[in-house]
Formats: C-alpha cells, sequence, structure tokens
C-alpha cells in the first residue's frame, strides 16, 4: 500500500494534526508507504496562474509548476484528505490545490472526437479517504449540502477506480468540543482507518487537543 496524504491546516498545534498523526499511526501499522503533502508548511499557492491555465491541456507541460505533488498523486494508490472544513468546505488552500494539481492526463481524460466527456485518470487509487473537523452540527451541514465532502466522496471519486473504496469522519460541534469528544473522535478514526486498510484494530490513540 502507497499512502498519500494531503493535509491542509494552517497550526502545527490544532487538533486537526491530531488527527493526522492518527492516520500516519494507522497506515505505519499496517506496513503502508506514506508520504504526506502539508500545504501550509509548503506554502502552497493555492491560485492558478494565467500561464497554468493557458497550458492547463498542454500535456506534460501542465505538470511542470506541480510536479513533485503529480508525481506523489501519481505514486499511490490510497489517497487520503485531512483538513478542517471551513463554511461547509474546503479550505482555500485545498480546493487550489486540487484545481493546480488534478490536472488533465492526470486526473482525468479530456472529451476528444470519440468521447463527450471527461474520463476518469486516477484508476490507480483505489482507495479514499476524508477525515475533517466542522464547526457547525451535522444537521446544518447536510442542509447546507456538504460541498466539502461532495467534492472529495463525489466528485474526487468519480475518476478514482471504478470499486474505490471511500473512508469519512468528521468531528462536529468542533467550537464546542471537549477532552471527551476529541478523545472519542480520535478512536473514532482510527477504527475507520483500520476497517478502510484493513489493519489489526488498535485499542487506544494518542490526544493532542
Amino acid at each position: 500500500m502507497r499512502a498519500l496524504i494531503v493535509y491542509c491546516h494552517p497550526k502545527e498545534t490544532s487538533f486537526t494534526a491530531s488527527v493526522r498523526e492518527t492516520v500516519l499511526e494507522r497506515l505505519r501499522f499496517a506496513g503502508a508507504e506514506t508520504r504526506v503533502i502539508d500545504l501550509y508548511r509548503r506554502n502552497f499557492s493555492p491560485a492558478l496562474s494565467s500561464t497554468e491555465l493557458d497550458i492547463y491541456e498542454d500535456t506534460p507541460a501542465n505538470r511542470a509548476p506541480v510536479a513533485q505533488d503529480v508525481e506523489d498523486v501519481l505514486w499511490c494508490d490510497t489517497l487520503i484528505f485531512v483538513y478542517p472544513t471551513w463554511w461547509y468546505g474546503l479550505p482555500a488552500m485545498l480546493k487550489g490545490w486540487l484545481d493546480r494539481v488534478l490536472l488533465p492526463d492526470v486526473a482525468f481524460l479530456m472529451p476528444d472526437g470519440e468521447n463527450d466527456n471527461i474520463r476518469p485518470g486516477l484508476t490507480h487509487i483505489t482507495r479514499l479517504g476524508l477525515f475533517t473537523t466542522c464547526g457547525a452540527s451535522w444537521g446544518l451541514t447536510q442542509m447546507i449540502g456538504a460541498p466539502g465532502k461532495r467534492t472529495i466522496l463525489r466528485g474526487v471519486r468519480a475518476i478514482c477506480a471504478r470499486r474505490c473504496k471511500t473512508a469519512f469522519a468528521a468531528h462536529y460541534l468542533m467550537d464546542s468540543s471537549t477532552d471527551a469528544s476529541r478523545k472519542a473522535h480520535l478512536r473514532n478514526v482510527a477504527g475507520k482507518m483500520d476497517k478502510f486498510i484493513g489493519a489489526v484494530p488498535l485499542k487506544h490513540s494518542a490526544v493532542r487537543a
């Protein structure tokens, strides 16, 4: 198993960092090879430039500005996103990563003379995970439509392997969370990961609130 974690949070002391570490812990326990793209630590620029737009369909030239990220995506068979949900969706930096990295002839194939629609390009990815936190409640998030979750687990999944396995866990009402709720959530993340990757269940998980 080759697992790529795309991590997006500006503070290393955040609870989201604890979620990331729990995910990594379970992957390593299962013997997976792992890579982490830490968008804030790398100061990733989320804006798709005019130049990048000009070469958007020019492959392989379109890969050059984000060559390492593209290589990581093509390397992995398991893709996991860890981030906080802001305004019911993806942080701007993560949305920009999707815009700049999931390119034609990398993530999808453009329409051609025989196909009117795009076709999947990430067919080597057989597992897709999403672990997030939400300030809003579950009910309010569902009422709004959970656009962040839909972007990943519907939009990205649609261009992965046909039977791509998914995992999802969110801590809702994060702004009123407690030490107990955060510990419970990390246990939930560990359990979801074990089922997701087929690891032996872990009874205890460390918390860094």
